[in-house]
C-alpha cells in the first residue's frame, strides 16, 4: 500500500514537472515567436473610427495667468479604394465633428463645426502607415476668432508607424513624424519621435492584437504676428502612446496618448518672453468594420 502511495506521489511530481516543463517552452516560444505587421484594407473595406482629443495651455503674460482649453471629438470612416502604387488609397469621411475652445481672457471661442460634417477627401497610406498624402484635407477648412484653419493636422499622424521587419516581444523600433498647423497668422511646427516596444498580443473585441508601447519626444518651433509684433516659438514635449494592431486583419484598433510641452513665445519688439505649459490627452478607437 505504501509502495503505491509513494508510485502515485512519485507520478504527481513528475506530472507537474512535465507541466511545468511544457509551459516555460510555450512561454519561451512564445516570447521568441516573430511577427509581421502591415496594413491590410482591401478594396471596399471600410473602418469606422471615434477620436477625442483634450487639450489645455497655460500662459504667463506680464504676471497674469492665461488657461486655455480645446476639446476635440469626431467620427470618421475609411474606406478602401484599392491600391495607388503599391500603396493603399483610402476616402475618408468626416461623419460626425465637434470642436470647443474657451480661454480665461476671452470666454468662448468655440467654432462652427457645420460646414466640416459631411465632407471627404482621399489619402494615400503605405503599408506601414506612412500618411504619404492628405493634402486633400488641406481643403477642408473652418474659422475660428476670425481667422482660417483646416483639418489635416490630425490625419497627417492618425496611423500608427509599422516596424517594416519581422518582430518578437521586446523588439523596438523608431518612427518619426512631423506636421504644420496653426492659423493665418501664426504657423506651428510640430515634430515628434518614437521608440515603438512590441510588449505582447492581447485578444480585442475579438481579434488578437499587438500591445505596443511607444516613449515620444518632441520639438515644437513656430513663428507669426499678433498684433503688428513678430513672434517665434520654441520647446520641447514629451510623453507615451499605448496602441494595438489587430496581426491578422491588419487593421489599427485603438491608442492612447497622453503629453506634455514646455514652450517658450519670444516677442523681441516688446522684449518679452511668454513662458506656455500645455498637456494633452487623445484617444483613437475603431467603433466599427464593413
Amino acid at each position: 500500500m505504501r509502495s503505491s502511495r509513494l508510485t502515485h506521489a512519485r507520478l504527481a511530481r513528475f506530472t507537474l514537472t512535465v507541466g511545468a516543463a511544457a509551459l516555460l517552452v510555450l512561454t519561451v516560444y512564445a516570447a521568441q515567436k516573430t511577427t509581421v505587421l502591415e496594413y491590410k484594407l482591401p478594396a471596399g473595406r471600410s473602418l469606422t473610427y471615434q477620436y477625442k482629443q483634450d487639450q489645455a495651455q497655460v500662459m504667463e503674460v506680464q504676471g497674469q495667468t492665461m488657461d486655455t482649453q480645446v476639446s476635440n471629438a469626431n467620427t470618421v470612416t475609411f474606406k478602401s479604394k484599392g491600391l495607388k502604387d503599391k500603396n493603399l488609397l483610402l476616402g475618408a469621411t468626416i461623419d460626425d465633428i465637434t470642436l470647443t475652445a474657451t480661454s480665461s481672457m476671452t470666454g468662448d471661442m468655440s467654432p462652427d463645426m457645420g460646414g466640416v460634417k459631411g465632407k471627404s477627401f482621399d489619402m494615400v497610406l503605405s503599408p506601414l502607415g506612412a500618411e504619404v498624402d492628405v493634402t486633400g484635407a488641406e481643403a477642408i477648412t473652418y474659422g475660428i476668432s476670425g481667422e482660417s484653419q483646416n483639418i489635416s493636422s490630425q490625419f497627417k499622424v492618425f496611423f500608427p508607424d509599422l516596424p517594416g521587419k519581422p518582430v518578437k516581444v521586446g523588439d523596438t523600433w523608431p518612427s518619426s513624424d512631423s506636421f504644420d498647423q496653426g492659423s493665418t497668422s501664426m504657423n506651428i511646427r510640430s515634430a515628434s519621435q518614437y521608440v515603438n516596444t512590441l510588449e505582447g498580443f492581447e485578444t480585442v473585441d475579438g481579434m488578437e492584437c499587438a500591445r505596443i508601447s511607444a516613449q515620444i519626444t518632441g520639438t515644437v518651433s513656430g513663428t507669426g504676428n499678433q498684433g503688428g509684433m513678430d513672434l517665434t516659438m520654441s520647446g520641447t514635449s514629451k510623453g507615451k502612446m499605448v496602441w494595438y494592431f489587430a496581426v491578422k486583419e491588419g487593421i489599427f484598433v485603438k491608442a492612447t496618448t497622453e503629453t506634455t510641452s514646455e514652450v517658450s513665445v519670444d516677442v523681441s519688439a516688446a522684449g518679452m518672453t511668454i513662458p506656455v505649459t500645455g498637456t494633452i490627452k487623445s484617444e483613437i478607437k475603431l467603433i466599427g468594420k464593413a
